[in-house]
């Protein structure tokens, strides 16, 4: 089995995966150092649901994004699980849910350990997927722990912390 890999393969590797780019050695935006990102302001404008058209023999299929735009009106779509795009609508309304959902127990949780979310950080966009960090303080401690952009949009919405996106991505986001 070993061989018929090999035949499959050749010399490739999961770390040849790990790259940011073909020619990059650079790994994976979780594993990288924080960097000058020229950040921009975004809001969260809502959460939507759209029918993709159908393609070859695959049916039509329904799919949720959470629209961010900044202030030149540069919008990024971030396509999201149904759960995850129902934390994020309930965050935008005001109120809390009579029992706490994930993103409500998390900010429980970070609350009452002393911390807060600062801000969310969109901050890389490789091979289609969206990264970000959710920066976490907790009294002159400073933390930057990576998430997925739906789940650190939710938590931001929940803590009022700004959210942010890297110029590079929102420029990646107006060609697709």
């Amino acid at each position: 089995m070993g061989n018929d890999f090999k035949d499959l393969f050749g010399d490739w590797s999961p770390e040849d995966e790990r790259r940011v780019s073909p020619d990059s050695s650079l790994p994976e935006p979780e594993n990288r150092t924080r960097r000058p990102l020229q950040e921009k302001e975004v809001r969260v404008v809502n959460v939507y649901e759209a029918v993709m058209e159908s393609f070859g023999t695959q049916p039509a299929q329904k799919t949720t994004f959470v629209l961010l735009r900044d202030n030149s009106g540069r919008e990024c779509r971030i396509f999201v699980l149904p759960d995850v795009a129902m934390a994020i609508s309930l965050g935008l309304e005001p109120g809390t849910p009579e029992r706490p959902f994930t993103h409500d127990l998390m900010k429980t949780l970070i609350e009452r350990l002393g911390g807060a979310v600062e801000r969310v950080t969109i901050d890389d966009l490789w091979q289609e997927t969206y990264y970000a960090r959710i920066t976490v303080t907790h009294g002159t401690e400073v933390m930057d722990i990576d998430a997925r952009p739906s789940d650190a949009i939710a938590l931001a919405l929940r803590f009022r912390a700004p959210i942010y996106v890297a110029e590079s991505v929102l420029e990646a986001a107006q060609q697709e």
